[in-house]
């Protein structure tokens, strides 16, 4: 009996060991070491070495493979780190190379929270071939923003113990209290690729509910004092662009030259505010957006790639769902910063306007952004940027010339606030946003004139952060005249003209219209079992369009997720993990929109190869929406199933594929796809990947066009539609600060329509009964306009003619990038960018005809040198 008491008592006893956060005691230094990758600086002996680390992956608790060890020294402007990583072969040592924050090969990395409030942190990570990545960590670790670019200093060196790495970081580059003594948060973590293991000085268990809060602390810091930062980073950039020319269009010559200058910069106003200014910003991306062809009647999200709005983006984001479950809500979110700069809304068509020059993005004048948090837990930010009037040349018929509008002087602000309570366990927050547009032209009614959104969020965590509980609630209200607010409630994102339309229906004299949208969600974070449950909703009249994104307004949704996790390496497997997943969604009216269910399962072997898989299925569905302001329409329920593997990644051949395919009852649907991805490593430097795909959707109600006679007739269709496309990358890093890159996409897709139907009583619960086909005698096309003409009565009267909707649209893409960033922050772009497209109705469509068209189709190259250089002062 005494026995098992006292290993009880051990076995207590080392539970609160591993729970209790370890302590390293640093030192300043005077001598400081010098950054070499040695680690035999005199300077290193001042403090011991930091050890003990504890695996995570793929074994909780275990005991690494290799030993890692790490000391820590500070003066008043740096913060020195050495890191020694042992390695019983070091010939296996993975010296992956990549581009910054690729995060290839055998790591180490260091997490810093300088606030020590429990929520945030700081991420260096340094590679073994020396690439260095930064990350900045925000919500407890669920937000790790790789766009964070701090200036800091690394060297690394192999030996025959294993390698080294040697870090210089600005205290500048962090943000801390003042005051004279600190305890900062601190986690060191080592990556062993070949093993795909990484182990911790901090113990924090694969299933732990948070991670900044879990860290370990940094104790001996005394006597320094926050840096107000200041750097500036002007750029020159030279651009050529060539075109193809059009006889006559004296905007299409085919070639064009620009210089253009611009600053940005980052002041540290006091040591909890910070300052980021842009004048004339380039937003150029080196990659361009996927192709895509929108057939439904909703707007796409894409991701921001501009890097001014990318740096600290967290800072600025208010989420109105963000579900684990997923859903086409999850973009939803009170700033969306690709509204900022986009291309201008509106062009010139008047009569007599015979050439209009190229409309370009609006030109963004200057952007500020504050963002700040204080040692009580009190962070914010602040965004004000102003958009140009934009205006473009015209020529008229008779060769005359001049200026025309195209986009209003517009100002944006953002504003977010967020205030941690009980270091943490509790946090509330407020975000504002106001575009105020300036439109002194007439032809700018459409736009609203001001549009505002605020909403508050609140999140309680319980049990130790093992529960949580979110809430959040928004507002909006958008001004503007008669024509701007009737385009508003006529909008894809709530058509309020619809006849079945039980909430609301068209005011054509409003001039303002306002809305809300409210979360909840429950769920637990840590165990073997996890879950999260909510619901949603949008009234009718929200709009958060103008800086924000909304899909759709007018429906609650609810949903419900659960996963069953062993982490354990166990039998074949080094983890599992099982998923499922359901969903309702109603309108305000009370009509059931949605309803289904998902269930998948993933799983990583321990030869490293992975590989899951899932199922969808869903109930009736109607769509408010697919009628394009119609009545809803009524659809059989669906099944979907889907697959992916994928072979071992540090691999020099790797590869993987995801089929998939889905039908819909009553014949109504049928669709799947393949997507595969080939990469070959054969040097540490040089990488080549090809990811093709085709997909395919026969799909019998697709939505094609209405027309009026005495009441609105909407048509239907069966579209057979085939995509194809791939993306070719190709990547050699000459050295961590030098690399050639090259991109290209090629993108094909064709939709051949038939089967025109009529929509008769779209809710009916016979499916048969909501719609009929109109036959050879009712609709035919006519080769010389290219258009459909329906005679629906057979009496030879023509009820309304519509364009052939067959499309065949063909695009290709590609970069060429050399990018040198010949001291740290400074860097010089080499970038050649092509782009071709086409896109007509041919009837031939084959693949072969349209990838011939594709070769043919003429397209633009630009050549483009910019030089930044970046002024730390």
């Amino acid at each position: 009996m005494k026995s098992v008491c006292l290993v009880c008592i051990l076995a207590l006893l080392c539970f609160e060991s591993y729970a209790q956060p370890k302590t390293y005691e640093t030192t300043m230094v005077q001598a400081p070491p010098v950054i070499d990758g040695k680690l035999d600086d005199p300077a290193w002996d001042l403090v011991d070495w930091g050890g003990d680390f504890i695996q995570r992956q793929p074994e909780d608790g275990a005991a690494p493979s290799q030993d890692t060890k790490f000391k820590i020294l500070y003066d008043a402007k740096y913060l020195y780190i050495g890191i020694r990583a042992f390695d019983l072969e070091p010939d296996k040592v993975a010296r992956r190379m990549s581009r910054r924050d690729g995060f290839e090969g055998d790591l180490v990395e260091v997490n810093i929270d300088s606030y020590n409030d429990k929520r945030t942190a700081f991420s260096f990570t340094a590679s073994a071939s020396g690439v260095k990545g930064e990350e900045y960590v925000s919500n407890n670790g669920d937000d790790w923003d790789s766009t964070w670019d701090p200036i800091w200093y690394l060297k690394t060196s192999l030996d025959d113990q294993g390698w080294i790495a040697e870090f210089k970081i600005p205290l500048s580059q962090l943000r801390f209290a003042d005051k004279e003594e600190h305890v900062w948060g601190i986690q060191v973590m080592r990556m062993v690729f070949r093993k795909q293991e990484r182990s911790y000085w901090q113990p924090i268990a694969q299933d732990s509910p948070g991670w900044v809060h879990l860290f370990g602390e940094l104790r001996g810091i005394t006597g320094i004092r926050p840096q107000k930062q200041l750097e500036i980073q002007p750029y020159i950039l030279g651009k050529t662009e060539k075109s193809p020319s059009v006889e006559g269009n004296p905007y299409a010559t085919g070639s064009e030259s620009d210089l253009d200058v611009g600053v940005d910069a980052k002041i540290g106003l006091t040591s909890d505010i910070t300052l980021d200014l842009t004048i004339n910003p380039d937003f150029g991306q080196v990659e361009a957006d996927p192709s895509r062809v929108n057939l439904s009647a909703f707007q796409l999200f894409f991701q921001e790639r501009r890097p001014f709005f990318l740096e600290g983006k967290n800072t600025l984001n208010f989420g109105l769902t963000e579900s684990v479950a997923g859903g086409q809500f999850n973009n939803d979110n009170l700033f969306y910063s690709r509204r900022i700069g986009g291309s201008p809304s509106y062009f010139p068509s008047d009569d007599d306007i015979q050439y209009v020059d190229r409309m370009k993005k609006t030109r963004i004048l200057g952007a500020a952004k504050v963002t700040g948090k204080n040692k009580n837990g009190f962070s914010w930010g602040l965004l004000e940027s102003v958009t140009n009037k934009e205006m473009v040349e015209v020529q008229d018929t008779l060769g005359g010339r001049r200026k025309v509008a195209v986009e209003p002087m517009t100002n944006y602000v953002v504003g977010r606030v967020q205030q941690d309570i009980n270091q943490g366990n509790a946090l509330i927050g407020a975000m504002f946003t106001a575009t105020n547009r300036r439109l002194d032209e007439d032809h700018f009614n459409y736009l609203h004139k001001s549009a505002y959104t605020g909403g508050v969020d609140f999140t309680q965590n319980f049990n130790e952060r093992n529960y949580y509980l979110s809430l959040n609630a928004v507002v909006s209200n958008v001004n503007g005249d008669e024509e701007a607010i009737y385009n508003t409630q006529t909008s894809s994102e709530r058509y309020f003209q619809r006849p079945d339309n039980r909430r609301k229906g068209v005011d054509s004299t409003r001039t303002s219209l306002s809305g809300t949208s409210g979360t909840a969600a429950f769920g637990k974070r840590n165990g073997n079992l996890i879950f999260q449950t909510g619901a949603t909703m949008r009234s009718p009249g929200v709009e958060l369009n103008d800086v924000g994104f909304l899909v759709q307004s007018d429906y609650v949704s609810q949903w419900t997720w659960a996963q069953y996790r062993i982490l354990k390496p166990f039998s074949i497997f080094r983890w599992v993990r099982f998923n499922a997943n359901q969903y309702l969604t109603w309108d305000f009216g009370g009509i059931n929109l949605l309803k289904a269910m998902n269930f998948n399962t993933h799983a990583q072997f321990k030869n490293m190869w992975y590989m899951g898989g899932g199922t969808t299925l869903s109930g009736e569905s109607r769509s408010n929406a697919d009628l394009r302001g119609g009545p809803a329409l009524r659809y059989p329920g669906t099944t979907e199933y889907w697959v992916y593997m994928g072979t071992n990644d540090q691999k020099k051949l790797y590869f993987e594929m995801n089929p998939w395919i889905s039908s819909g009852q009553e014949n109504y649907y049928k669709g799947g796809g393949i997507f595969t991805s080939l990469r070959y490593q054969p040097t540490d430097a040089l990488r080549l990947s090809v990811s093709p795909s085709v997909d395919w959707n026969d799909n019998a109600l697709q939505y094609v066009s209405s027309y009026e006679t005495n009441t609105e007739n909407y048509i239907l269709a069966r579209i057979q539609q085939v995509t194809y496309s791939a993306s070719v990358r190709a990547n050699y890093i000459i050295t961590p600060n030098l690399s050639v890159e090259y991109w290209g996409q090629p993108f094909i897709s064709r939709g051949e329509y038939s089967d025109f139907k009529k929509v008769l009583s779209p809710n009916s619960d016979h499916f048969e009964e909501r719609h009929v086909s109109l036959g050879p005698d009712q609709i035919n096309y006519a080769d010389e306009s290219g258009s459909y003409f329906i005679d629906e009565n057979r009496d030879g009267i023509t009820e309304a003619e519509l364009d052939d909707p067959n499309f065949n649209f063909m695009q290709f893409r590609s970069n060429f990038v050399i990018r040198w960033e010949y001291i740290p922050g400074s860097t010089l772009f080499v970038v050649w960018t092509s782009s071709s497209s086409d896109s007509h109705n041919s009837r031939e469509n084959r693949f072969s005809h349209l990838a011939t068209d594709l070769k043919q189709a003429d397209g633009t190259n630009i050549f483009l040198i910019k030089y930044t250089y970046r002024f730390v002062l």
